[in-house]
């Protein structure tokens, strides 16, 4: 398992930092060494933690033009129809996943095709699973055509904990199922729109793991069942 790039300069911050201080109350506390012992096993427990937030394991992907797999671990928190206001004003089937603060954070494209439409929102920190986080909070929206034709709409989502978006697709870029399209640091939510048609493979409640998880099929006039 490796460091995501993400993370590199944060730990080397946070080990240098936590170094300085802990030689520091050893040398101009020496006299309290229970508390230096203490104060040193929870700054190791906050490393780790740290640590754990950009960990980026190896995935075998699964890739198929009809699917859509997931594009962040975590758990299913929405499975609805909604009006979807920013780009296709129209009602589609709403996924979302729940991204905690022990899930890796990495994002990945659930479909491969082409970006149609990219767009960064500054915005609040809301709870990830306040109502008004998809539309307050700060987030990205892209909008990948398909290669099996219907155009799919992910978001990413930042959350009370979550304080920077970083996403690597501008529109017009090619895309691929299961490659990194961004990073949520310090996790929060991803929502997916699709046609209502679309065939949900999972439920609420359900754990995924972004890149092999199929949370849906789209329908389209030459697909044939994944599942048989």
């Amino acid at each position: 398992m490796k460091i995501h790039k993400e993370g590199r300069k944060i730990l080397f911050f946070t080990l240098l930092g936590m170094l300085v201080v802990n030689m520091a109350l050893y040398y101009f506390n020496s006299t309290h060494l229970t508390f230096n012992r203490i104060f040193s096993a929870v700054s190791l427990i906050v490393f780790l933690l740290i640590l754990q937030f950009f960990r980026s394991p190896y995935r075998n992907l699964l890739l198929h033009e009809d699917l859509i797999v997931a594009p962040a671990d975590g758990k299913v928190v929405v499975i609805e129809n909604v009006e979807e206001p920013e780009y296709f004003n129209d009602v589609r089937k709403q996924i979302s996943i729940f991204m905690s603060p022990i899930n890796v954070h990495i994002t990945r494209n659930p479909v491969s095709g082409v970006v149609k439409y990219f767009k960064y929102h500054p915005g609040n920190y809301f709870v990830a699973w306040h109502p008004k986080s998809s539309t307050k909070n700060e987030r990205t929206t892209v909008v990948v055509e398909s290669l099996a034709g219907p155009e799919v709409l992910f978001r990413q989502i930042a959350g009370a904990m979550a304080r920077r978006i970083v996403w690597y697709v501008t529109e017009g870029d090619e895309v691929n199922q299961g490659e990194e399209f961004g990073f949520i640091k310090f996790g929060s939510r991803v929502d997916i729109f699709v046609p209502v048609d679309t065939e949900v493979k999972v439920q609420l409640g359900q754990v995924t793991k972004g890149g092999q998880t199929v949370i849906a099929q789209l329908k389209t006039p030459a697909s044939a069942s994944f599942f048989g």
